[in-house]
């Protein structure tokens, strides 16, 4: 690995609490000088998923960077669209043979739609058969996890959920690390949303620190366990998102970051079912036509 801290999860197995996440990098060429950079600056978390079309790019870019399969902690995510046992089991090995590995290390169900536990039982089960070493979930609230928790012999590991100093999830982010799940941030910038790069609570904190604002907010996210996987093409940028355990935030600064929540998402809301028609409908159109 690299000289950054891990997180050790509850089946035991440990995950680094930074990391490169791929959302966003559709195109083969760009997601493998992307990885292949990010792996080469010292990345050993990689975060992609099925929806991200991008998988195709680990292998190579592995290849490119001449790291070790066996120091790389890759994570990807099972889409709507497979979310049943049979569906699942059948993607998993897709995975697999796309990312050319014979092991994944962490395998979250993306959404909470369409067969979870059909889908869960199959992670599992691959799980058992080594072809992945840890399970969890994404986007995930607090009663869906209990009832899957309280429904299944095998506990999530992690959960990712949105988080960032607009949408902090402080009691979400409490319950889940209180019952030993793990929590990972997706957006920690919030995409650039209201502005945030050019906040004036987080740059008088930067220049406190002689950072910059996205480095404030990596650390608070590090500073409350929590494991964060910021995305950048940009070589420096990338060098930048590292460069956060040289320093540490006040409890004073902290509590000037939890004044900034706005309590809601900057995207979407899970539990919409408007935003669950428009957005994943279709997709959950192909589950059911294909069962």
């Amino acid at each position: 690995m690299s000289n950054i801290p891990t997180i050790t999860l509850n089946d035991g197995n440990k995950i680094p609490q930074l990391g490169f996440g791929m959302y966003q990098i559709p195109k083969h060429e760009d997601a493998v000088k992307a990885l292949t950079q990010a792996l080469n600056n010292g990345y050993r978390l990689i975060d992609t998923a099925e929806v991200y079309q991008n998988q195709g790019a680990f292998q190579e870019a592995l290849k490119n960077s001449g790291v070790k399969r066996e120091d790389v902690y890759l994570t990807t995510k099972l889409w709507v669209s497979n979310a049943s046992f049979a569906k699942a089991e059948k993607a998993i090995d897709e995975d697999l043979k796309e990312l050319g590995t014979d092991y994944i290390d962490l395998m979250l169900l993306h959404q909470p739609y369409g067969d979870v536990y059909g889908a869960w039982n199959a992670l599992a089960a691959a799980k058992r058969a080594g072809k992945i070493r840890s399970i969890g979930l994404s986007n995930f609230y607090p009663d869906l996890y209990m009832n899957l928790e309280l429904a299944h012999e095998d506990k999530p590991a992690l959960n990712q959920i949105e988080i960032n100093p607009w949408f902090q999830q402080t009691n979400d982010v409490k319950f889940f690390q209180g019952r030993d799940v793990a929590v990972e941030a997706w957006a920690p910038f919030a995409e650039g949303k209201g502005d945030i790069f050019n906040n004036e609570v987080l740059k008088e904190i930067a220049e406190n620190h002689h950072k910059t604002v996205g480095q404030v907010i990596l650390r608070w996210l590090v500073q409350r366990s929590i494991i964060v996987i910021p995305k950048s093409v940009h070589d420096e940028r990338q060098k930048e998102n590292m460069d956060i355990f040289d320093f540490e935030l006040t409890r004073e600064e902290m509590e000037k970051i939890r004044h900034l929540d706005k309590g809601g998402s900057q995207f979407f809301d899970h539990r919409d079912p408007a935003v669950i028609d428009d957005i994943f409908g279709e997709s959950l159109k192909q589950l059911r036509d294909s069962e």
